[in-house]
């Protein structure tokens, strides 16, 4: 560059001096107030004003007991965001400049810090640095600041504040090169770019008022080539910014036709025509985010999908960027950036610093740190960058045992990786032998310690470990010592295990550990020991001797022979714990008959008259309908009375409640004509509160929206009781489908459930419900609350930590609350802060346990359930599902095992099962079909 003028010297000066005093007006009315306590004497304080000195004494104390507070919680927990947030604002607060600035940087080394953080630091260092030698300290905090977000403001503070130092050597570079980065950074910025444009423009109109001379002066050759090149720059930055598509750039065009002294060139219109056809392209996209409200999570990623599309990296990063300055605790758009920057750009630095941002953004996420871990070693870092980021990873706070296993994988392959076999011992083999028992000590204590669980159930680290040392160290000896530590740990009983260890040691070993392995498999599985047996066979047809053959073959069968009495005595104990029940059962009926029959005769013959009379009705009605097209079952529901005949004697409601009574009087005279119900046009409700009053009116107000109600059939008790669930049936079949958009919607403070109706013949597997049992990580589970917590107050407890999207008290049947609760928020970091937080936190004397949602998987027939396991064909019930009485049309013999004497609830002794039912039941509890001769029999026997 062309050496500046003595003209040009002096207007740098100028702008020195005009930069200094924007400086100093920067700082407000402090220093107005200061020179005012200089020039005027200090009068007396009056009673008021020392009142208030005296308040505001004693609000400095408890600030600075807050301030103590915040910075014992850091030290305990450093990651907390929101802590460091409330303890700057405190320290700016009361004028804490040093120990503000300390809690900056302590938060910067941590966290990106948001735009808004950014600034307001950046310009109280500035008022805080005005001597030239401390301008340095200045860029670099400046420097840091633009690495944590794309930011154009961040940018033109930066390159302004560079304009005061022009003056310095190399100033003038130094301010074109930081407008160049920033145009770089942000100039693709469709909304706020072109402010970085406009701003360096003017500055380079600013130097160009410097060359151009006065009226009437003639410029020597230097001067005029100076001129000319400052007026090209000019001319190339009209051209650059034309060609980038902008919110209404057409304003930039119009500038530039009237500055150019020849017009706009041909090519520079050819590429503002382009880049006003990609700004059209763009403009939906830039419209709907200015409409949408935060996160806009939606919007910015149909943006992203359409530069992807588009194919331009430099577009696709600028919309990353923006996406993420927006929503930095989302781990899975940087997760997406990341992985496009992998992918495709492949850049180091932008890859690396893209990385690193996105776990100081979201630190919890192990998918995160294992990327970047894998980047490094993609890119060449040194192997101690590498372990101090694994290092960060440790402690970054993951929310699963699982997490901890992966990353340690992550780091174990890297360093395997670093080691070369060919050498016996070698530096990196040791690193990587000790850093595999690391691990394991690490899962030992750190995470069971914190997770009750180690993670690696299945020891896949040490099954790694061995099978290095076996293929690469030729070190079969410490491979199989590894797999007996794994053996010891609870896997013996697996036949995959055992599985695993035989093929290492065919692959590695010898024969005579191949077949020791084997052996000592068929001793210890349990769950698959058929297989391994297999396996020994085939093993022993290959390569064994028939000594090696008889003892396979022996040890197998009487293995075998123990597995399968050990089934039988399980399945023999389970089928008599289903006939117990069954008994129970049948006891409970029979001793409600009898109170029923003494209560029935104590009534009196009138009343004995009566109730046969009652009964022949019924049962006349009964054949009526039974001799139509409809099953006699066609009514049945799978509890309560809904489209049920009353048994004979049956007065509903007899404690009062007379409109329950006439519902269920109404809704069986509706049922007995059939065509009245349409499972097509009906919807089944269910979840509703017990306590509901008068459910048929209050559920014709929710579902007259969604069409016209032909009928509401409420379900009750025996007693005329709610049972908590109904069924909507409505003129026309298209109204179920806008009434299943209100399931969930809460009535009284429940959430009703909205199923469509399903005849179960048809459909034996339909389900209703699908309930998560995964890991619900933006869910949390509280325990412990008060019952008389409701949601207003738990939501005034969670709300500081984050956007509560919903909120479920558990209750009972009843109603009644269980203290427990499920809170969902908008993200799972602000759950994972929440869990922080909450946990052991006192609510009205009750002490909260706090957790990420968990729900444990609903297994009905595991052992202990009181489920007949046997094969039984699945039994069909009615359009409605089972019957009220469930009673069972096997003999009761058949449910006692052959032999076995077993006492009734009266203490009698029970009979032995007939020989025919004895043989009927197999050694493994299975019920075997009998022929008619066989019921015969066992009924003659009795």
């Amino acid at each position: 560059m062309a050496a500046s003028s003595d003209a040009e010297q002096t207007h740098l000066q100028d702008m020195e001096e005009g930069d200094a005093g924007m400086e100093k007006r920067n700082m407000g009315s402090d220093g107005e107030e200061e020179a005012e306590e200089e020039g005027m004497g200090v009068e007396h304080p009056s009673e008021e004003e020392e009142e208030d000195e005296g308040n505001s004494s004693e609000d400095e104390k408890e600030n600075e007991a807050e301030i103590q507070r915040l910075e014992e919680q850091l030290s305990i927990n450093a990651f907390d965001y929101n802590c460091h947030i409330d303890l700057i604002k405190l320290l700016k607060q009361e004028g804490e400049l040093v120990r503000l600035r300390k809690a900056r940087q302590k938060m910067s080394e941590l966290f990106p810090l948001t735009e808004e953080i950014w600034l307001d630091w950046l310009k109280d260092e500035i008022r805080l640095t005005e001597e030239e030698p401390n301008r340095e300290k200045v860029y670099e905090l400046f420097e840091t600041a633009v690495i944590d977000y794309i930011c154009p403001d961040i940018w033109l503070e930066y390159a302004q504040y560079s304009i005061g130092g022009m003056g310095s050597p190399g100033g003038m570079d130094k301010v074109r090169s930081i407008f160049e980065r920033a145009v770089t950074a942000v100039g693709l910025h469709m909304t706020k770019g072109h402010v970085v444009w406009e701003a360096y423009r003017e500055f380079e109109n600013v130097m160009l008022s410097t060359v151009q001379p006065p009226p009437g002066r003639i410029l020597n050759h230097e001067e005029q080539e100076l001129l000319k090149t400052q007026i090209e720059r000019i001319h190339t930055l009209f051209r650059r910014q034309l060609a980038v598509p902008f919110m209404d750039m057409e304003a930039t065009y119009a500038e530039y036709d009237e500055w150019s002294e020849h017009g706009v060139a041909d090519t520079v219109i050819h590429q503002y025509k382009k880049a006003l056809q990609q700004m059209a392209k763009c403009k939906s996209f830039e419209e709907a985010l200015i409409v949408a409200e935060p996160p806009k999570l939606a919007e910015y990623q149909s943006y992203i999908d359409f530069e992807l599309k588009e194919g331009d990296p430099a577009r696709v990063q600028i919309i990353f960027e923006r996406t993420l300055a927006e929503n930095c605790l989302v781990p899975d758009m940087w997760a997406k950036y990341t992985t496009y920057l992998d992918r495709q750009l492949k850049i180091k630095d932008m890859v690396l610093s893209s990385h690193e941002r996105a776990v100081r953004n979201c630190p919890w996420t192990m998918g995160l740190w294992k990327s970047y871990l894998l980047a490094l070693e993609r890119h060449g870092a040194d192997h101690q960058t590498v372990s101090d980021v694994f290092e960060k990873a440790l402690n970054a706070g993951f929310i699963q045992a699982t997490d901890y296993v992966e990353i340690w994988q992550a780091y174990l392959d890297y360093l395997r990786r670093r080691v070369d076999f060919s050498k016996e011992s070698s530096k990196e083999l040791e690193e990587l032998r000790g850093a595999f028992s690391r691990s394991l000590d690490y899962m030992k204590q750190d995470v069971e310690e914190r997770f009750s669980e180690s993670g690696d159930s299945s020891c896949i680290i040490m099954q790694i470990w061995a099978r290095i040392e076996a293929l690469h160290c030729k070190n079969i000896q410490k491979a199989r010592e590894l797999w007996d530590s794994i053996m010891t740990k609870g896997n013996a009983k697996y036949a995959n295990m055992w599985l695993e260890y035989y093929n290492l040691e065919r692959s590695y070993g010898d024969p005579l550990h191949c077949r020791k392995a084997l052996h000592r498999a068929v001793q210890c599985t349990s769950d698959y020991p058929e297989h391994v047996s297999e396996v020994l066979l085939t093993f022993e047809r290959v390569e064994g001797s028939l000594e090696d053959w008889d003892v396979a073959v022996q040890k197998t069968e009487t293995r075998l022979n123990r597995i399968n009495v050990q089934r039988a005595k399980v399945a023999e104990k389970e089928a008599n714990l289903a006939g117990q029940d069954v008994g129970r059962a049948d006891q409970r009926r029979k001793t409600k008959a009898d109170k029923k029959g003494q209560k029935n005769v104590q009534k009196g013959t009138r009343a004995g008259e009566k109730r046969k009379a009652e009964q022949d009705d019924n049962s006349g009605t009964k054949r009526h309908r039974g001799n139509g097209n409809q099953p006699s079952e066609y009514m049945e529901t799978e509890t309560g009375l809904s489209g049920r005949n009353a048994p004979p004697g049956y007065k509903p409601a007899a404690h009062g409640n007379k409109r329950a009574a006439a519902a269920v009087h109404k809704q069986n005279d509706d049922d007995d004509k059939p065509e009245l119900r349409n499972d097509n046009s009906s919807v089944f409700i269910s979840n509703l509160a017990y306590t509901l009053e008068e459910p048929e009116a209050k559920l014709r107000t929710q579902f007259e929206t969604c069409g016209p109600v032909k009928q509401i059939r409420p379900v009750f008790g025996t007693k005329g009781n709610f049972k908590g669930y109904c069924y909507v049936q409505f003129e026309s079949t298209v109204s179920v489908a806008e009434a299943l958009k209100l399931d969930r919607r809460e009535v009284e403070g429940r959430p009703m459930f909205v199923s469509p109706c399903v005849d179960k013949n048809k459909n034996p597997d339909f389900k209703m419900f699908k309930y998560n049992t995964s890991m619900e990580k933006q869910k949390i589970f509280i325990s412990g609350l008060p019952f008389s917590c409701n949601k207003e107050q738990l939501e005034e407890i969670c709300k500081s930590h984050g956007t509560v999207k919903d909120i479920r008290l558990v209750t009972y049947r009843s109603g009644k609350p269980k203290g427990l609760a499920y809170v969902e928020f908008a993200d799972e970091a602000q759950a994972s802060q929440a869990v922080l937080k909450l946990d052991g936190m006192c609510v009205e004397d009750n002490t909260i346990s706090v957790a990420i949602s968990n729900p444990p998987s609903r297994n009905m027939d595991k052992p202990g359930s009181h489920r007949l396991m046997t094969d039984m064909p699945r039994q069909v019930f009615g359009a409605r599902g089972r019957g009220r009485t469930q009673l069972s049309l096997l003999p009761r013999s058949l449910h006692r095992q052959s032999g076995s004497v077993s006492k009734v609830e009266n203490g009698t002794a029970a009979e032995r099962m007939p020989a025919t039912a004895s043989e009927a039941l197999n050694a493994a509890g299975e019920t075997k079909p009998l022929s008619n001769s066989d019921f015969a029999r066992m009924l003659l026997s009795k």
